[in-house]
C-alpha cells in the first residue's frame, strides 16, 4: 500500500509521530488512573475523619448530651433497620451504639457497645469505618489503660464478666480515651438492655444533598422515617470533607484539558515537520497528476496507523507507570490501583481520531500549495 511505502521512506518521522501519540495516550492513562486513585484516597482519608452524623432519641436532654458525650435516653435497635429499609436516603455507614457511664476500679469510664456491622441503605458494600469486636474481647481507651496499667492480653472483670483485652487504643485526646469498647449485643446483655441503643452513628457527604448545608434535608428525611429521633451534624468534619472532594475534582478537571492540548500540538508539530520536509515530493506528485485528495488520504492513513500503534504503546506505558509509582503516592488505597482496561478501548477509538485531527492543519496546508510554486523553490 502507498501509505506503507511512505512510512518506510520517512520512518524516522513516523516513529516520532507514534512517540507523540504514545506519550499523549500514556499521559491521559496515567492522569485518569491517578485521578481515580486520588479520588479514592481523598474519599478514604476524609472518611477516616470519622462519623459526622449522630442520630439520638428525640427526648434527649441536649445539655446532658454535650456534657457527657452521649444521650441519656435509649431507643430500639430496630431503628437502624428502618433506615436501611428506606434505601434512598442521605445516610451511610449506619452503626448502632450504646453508651453507659459507670465507676470502675475507682475511675469514671464509659462502656460503649458497637454493632459489628455497618449497614448501607442503598445496599452497597463499603469498608468499615470502625473496628469490630469479638463477644469475649474488649478494647481499652488509652487513658484508662495507662492509669490502671492494663496491657493487651490481660483479663479484666467488668460487671462480673471476664473479658480479654484485645487492644489498647492509641491516644486520641478526647473522651474516647476513657472508654471501654465492647461488641454491642455483649454490652446490651451485660447491662440488661437487650435490643436498646442510644445512638446511631452515620456518615453523610454534602454532595449527596447538593448543598453546603444539608442538615435541614437530613432532618426532613429522618422525621419521615424515625419521627421520635433527632440528628446532630458535626459541621466541621462535613464541610472539610466536602471542600477536599471539590478541590481534588476541580484540580483534575483543569489539568486534563491542558494535557490533551499540549499533546495535540505535539502530534500536529510532528505532522507539520513531515509535510514540510516533503514539500518537493508533494509538489512532484501534484505535478504528475496525483490529486490533493489522494495525497491527503495518504497522510490520513499514516496518522491513523500512528494513532493505533500509539494507543497500544501509550496504554501499556501509562498503566505500567501508574502501577509502579501509584502505590508509593497513594499508600492508603494502594491495593485499589489497578489497570483500567476500558481506557484501552477508548484509546483505540480516540487516539487515531486525535492523531488525524491534530494532523489536519499541516496536511491541508501542504496539499493546498500550488505545485508550480513548490517546484520553483528547487
Amino acid at each position: 500500500m502507498q501509505f506503507l511505502k511512505e512510512i518506510k521512506h520517512r520512518k524516522g518521522n513516523f516513529l516520532l509521530t507514534v512517540m507523540a501519540v504514545s506519550v499523549a495516550v500514556a499521559l491521559v492513562v496515567v492522569f485518569v488512573t491517578m485521578t481515580k486513585a486520588s479520588q479514592n484516597e481523598t474519599r478514604r482519608l476524609t472518611r477516616d475523619m470519622g462519623f459526622n452524623l449522630r442520630i439520638v432519641p428525640g427526648q434527649t436532654d441536649m445539655n446532658h448530651f454535650w456534657v457527657s458525650g452521649y444521650s441519656n435516653m435509649t431507643m430500639s435497635g430496630k431503628n437502624v433497620d428502618k433506615l436501611v429499609d428506606a434505601k434512598a436516603i442521605y445516610y451511610a455507614h449506619l452503626t448502632a451504639t450504646l453508651h453507659k457511664k459507670i465507676i470502675w476500679r475507682d475511675h469514671d469510664v464509659v462502656l460503649t457497645g458497637i454493632s459489628s456491622d455497618e449497614k448501607e441503605p442503598k445496599g452497597s458494600i463499603k469498608s468499615k469505618m470502625i473496628f469490630g469486636i469479638a463477644p469475649d474481647k474488649v478494647y481499652v481507651g488509652y487513658e484508662i489503660a495507662k492509669s490502671l496499667e492494663i496491657a493487651e492480653g490481660d483479663q479484666i472483670n467488668v460487671l462480673g464478666k471476664l473479658f480479654q483485652v484485645q487492644k489498647v487504643l492509641a491516644e486520641v485526646g478526647s473522651e474516647d480515651d476513657i472508654h471501654l469498647y465492647f461488641d454491642l449485643p455483649t454490652l446490651q446483655k451485660l447491662l440488661k438492655m437487650e435490643g436498646r441503643i442510644n445512638e446511631i452513628m452515620a456518615l453523610n457527604c454534602l454532595c449527596s444533598t447538593g448543598g453546603d448545608d444539608p442538615l435541614e434535608a437530613l432532618r426532613t428525611q429522618l422525621i419521615k422515617i424515625l419521627p421520635d429521633t433527632k440528628v446532630i451534624m458535626n459541621r466541621t468534619i462535613a464541610v472539610a470533607r466536602e471542600r477536599q472532594r471539590k478541590m481534588v475534582n476541580a484540580y483534575f478537571a483543569w489539568i486534563l484539558p491542558l494535557v490533551i492540548i499540549i499533546c495535540a500540538f505535539w502530534v500536529g508539530g510532528m505532522t507539520l515537520l513531515n509535510t514540510m520536509h516533503r514539500r518537493h515530493e508533494i509538489g512532484t506528485l501534484r505535478a504528475i497528476g496525483m490529486g490533493a485528495g489522494a495525497i491527503t488520504n495518504l497522510f490520513i492513513q499514516r496518522a491513523l496507523l500512528a494513532g493505533f500503534i500509539g494507543a497500544l504503546i501509550g496504554f501499556s506505558a501509562g498503566t505500567i507507570l501508574s502501577l509502579t509509582y501509584g502505590p508509593d503516592i497513594f499508600k492508603v488505597t494502594a491495593k485499589a490501583i489497578k489497570p483500567l482496561y476500558y481506557l484501552l478501548w477508548w484509546s483505540f477509538v480516540l487516539a487515531p481520531f486525535f492523531s488525524v485531527i491534530a494532523s489536519m492543519i499541516p496536511i491541508v496546508h501542504a496539499t493546498g500549495l500550488q505545485p508550480a510554486n513548490i517546484l520553483k523553490e528547487e
